[in-house]
């Protein structure tokens, strides 16, 4: 292994370890609050506070309980409903789903949804691939290390068997912060959640698949994340892609299930 990937990785504490590394404070930023809102929401739900069928607070008290803006808390609901845990229901409010209940197949996936995810991604790609490049060149110290932090986030909510979805997006945010061009951000900010498609479509995949698929992402990552630590620019490119690439295939696929499942 090359000695300064070595070292690099060394950087990053397993779990357990005591290592500690200091980094600029972000805990203000949009990323951040969208997944404190979506923990605590989650939370909740988890510890019976609210049960399916039950109607979680309006945009308004939630913005009001957690001190946020309102985009902060549809993109927390928006990430939730993706994952199967609530459903908006027009002119009524936020439920809770019980994910229990299996539904068929052809009604579990969301066919107008998979292909919205599909054509962000699309769009997507060349800007991300771009912001890639542009941060391995332009990264400085403070910014590699909120790359290597959203890293971990990532294997920590693996280990924990979280979504990945917020921390994903916390990641992109951050390798478009390091190209020092705001608009990259702007552009991730604009499609929100849907620039991070969720893992699967179904609301119940089984756990082990669930747990591939996100170790599987945070590989790619890695290569991404290292090419712009070693300020290897065109490495960093071919990693986004084949990243991004490997996000289109799998919804194709899935477009291709539905239409075969439904003919």
């Amino acid at each position: 292994m090359n000695t300064a990937i070595a070292l690099k990785i060394a950087r990053i504490p397993l779990r357990g370890s005591s290592v500690t590394i200091q980094t600029k404070d972000r805990s203000k930023g949009p990323g951040s609050l969208v997944s404190k809102v979506g923990q605590s929401l989650r939370h909740a739900i988890a510890s019976g506070q609210y049960v399916p069928g039950d109607k979680l607070p309006s945009e308004v008290e939630l913005t009001e309980t957690h001190r946020v803006s309102r985009t902060v808390v549809r993109e927390a609901v928006a990430a939730m409903k993706s994952d199967g845990l609530v459903e908006v229901r027009q002119g009524a409010g936020i439920f809770v789903l019980d994910p229990d209940i299996q539904a068929p197949f052809n009604r579990r996936i969301d066919k107008a949804r998979v292909s919205s995810d599909l054509e962000v991604l699309e769009v997507r790609a060349p800007l991300e691939i771009e912001a890639a490049g542009l941060a391995a060149l332009r990264r400085s110290p403070a910014q590699e290390e909120a790359i290597f932090e959203c890293h971990r986030q990532i294997l920590r909510c693996i280990e924990n068997d979280q979504s990945i979805r917020e921390a994903d997006l916390a990641l992109h945010f951050a390798i478009a912060d390091a190209t020092n061009n705001p608009l990259f951000r702007q552009h991730l900010e604009f499609h929100g959640a849907a620039a991070i498609p969720q893992s699967k479509v179904m609301p119940d995949p089984r756990p082990a698949d669930q747990t591939a698929y996100r170790r599987m992402i945070h590989k790619e990552h890695e290569v991404i994340v290292m090419a712009i630590s070693d300020r290897d620019e065109e490495a960093a490119r071919n990693a986004m892609r084949d990243h991004l690439r490997g996000s289109q295939i799998r919804y194709r696929d899935l477009l291709r299930d539905f239409r075969a499942f439904s003919s």
